[in-house]
């Protein structure tokens, strides 16, 4: 539950990969469907129960792509928004992942568990619950960068095991504090004592299982994740998500012949909101997917620097690095295939 103009990263996170073309054994030679090269963003509306690799596994094969990943972990007990790029959306990946988040959330008070949600086991009780009283007092505590130790039943590696794993066969996980930014954090309902319902906007590697945790301690009552909602990432909201029915019949609409697939899809460079683009010729398009620098002068040189993506006749090109008019390739984009198109009309 981790949960732009900065460099760009050296690599975009591993994406799971479609298998190719390949016969099988027997009599009768079955061949498995060829996958297809599809670009652009799913902003999943992901179900409780489901793991985030089962999501980007159904969304792959709906569309039949070659490869997918996700913007972020949700566990299974959250829901709510799981960006998911597809083919080249994936080298964008990163920008979304370091970009903010909007989390609604309840705590449930009295219990502190393993797992630091309602999945797992109880390690503390208490018959104590907190007035709003202190509830509000107590939440400036947790704004602005803080100090969070992760959950024990997390993601992070501990000498090359996932903590989860290590926490599952019964390991103690020690995991250091590490400090994170929470930029706003409001209750905003108190349905009965033993709940509480908050709305959070944090940064990159936060954790809500962990402030759940740390509140219900500093209260003296305990407390865990009773439901868990992410409504934002970076660029992508509400107005975005897509349940797995509605994006299944869609894709059925488009096999028959009665809507196009590309309308599903967001285009890839929507991940990059928050960058300057840079409109070049083809000449100069061309020399960047090669990966040669370009050096703009006079009136097409650009006047800031840092991070760019660059475009050509509205297509993306390729994030760069800009500097005093040049212009030095760090991704290069092939869109050839499936496209995104669905939101360009957007403001």
């Amino acid at each position: 539950m981790s949960d732009p103009t900065s460099p760009l990263p050296d690599a975009a996170p591993k994406a799971e990969e479609g298998g190719g073309e390949r016969p099988r054994a027997g009599k009768h030679q079955q061949f498995k469907r060829i996958k297809r090269d599809v670009h652009g963003w799913i902003v999943l509306d992901k179900p409780v129960g489901m793991t985030s690799t089962h999501a980007v596994s159904a969304v792959r094969r709906l569309f039949e792509a070659k490869s997918a990943g996700h913007a972020g972990t949700l566990d299974p007990l959250a829901s709510g928004c799981l960006p998911i790029a597809m083919g080249e959306a994936t080298k964008t990946v990163p920008f979304v992942m370091d970009s903010r988040k909007i989390y609604r959330f309840t705590v449930r008070w009295g219990e502190q568990r393993d797992t630091d949600d309602a999945d797992g086991q109880a390690v503390a009780n208490s018959d104590q619950r907190p007035s709003r009283e202190a509830i509000e007092a107590l939440l400036p505590r947790y704004t602005g960068t803080i100090s969070q130790v992760p959950p024990q039943f997390s993601a992070i590696k501990i000498n090359g095991e996932r903590a989860y794993d290590l926490a599952r066969d019964g390991q103690t996980v020690e995991l250091a504090a590490r400090p994170v930014e929470m930029h706003s954090l409001a209750l905003v309902n108190l349905p009965d004592p033993d709940h509480a319902e908050f709305i959070a906007q944090c940064g990159k590697g936060t954790y809500v299982r962990s402030l759940a945790r740390d509140m219900g301690q500093a209260l003296g009552c305990y407390g865990h994740i009773a439901a868990l909602r992410r409504e934002e990432v970076g660029p992508f909201g509400p107005e975005d998500m897509i349940s797995l029915e509605q994006l299944g019949s869609m894709c059925h609409r488009a096999a028959t012949g009665e809507g196009n697939l590309s309308d599903t899809l967001l285009p890839v460079e929507t991940a990059l909101d928050d960058i300057p683009a840079l409109a070049v010729s083809r000449g100069d398009a061309a020399r960047l997917q090669r990966g040669q620098a370009v050096l703009l002068r006079g009136r097409d040189a650009p006047i800031f620097r840092g991070t760019v993506y660059v475009t050509v006749s509205g297509q993306l090109v390729a994030l760069a690095e800009c500097d005093r008019g040049e212009i030095v390739p760090k991704r290069v984009f092939n869109l050839t295939g499936l496209t995104g198109s669905r939101g360009l009309a957007k403001g």
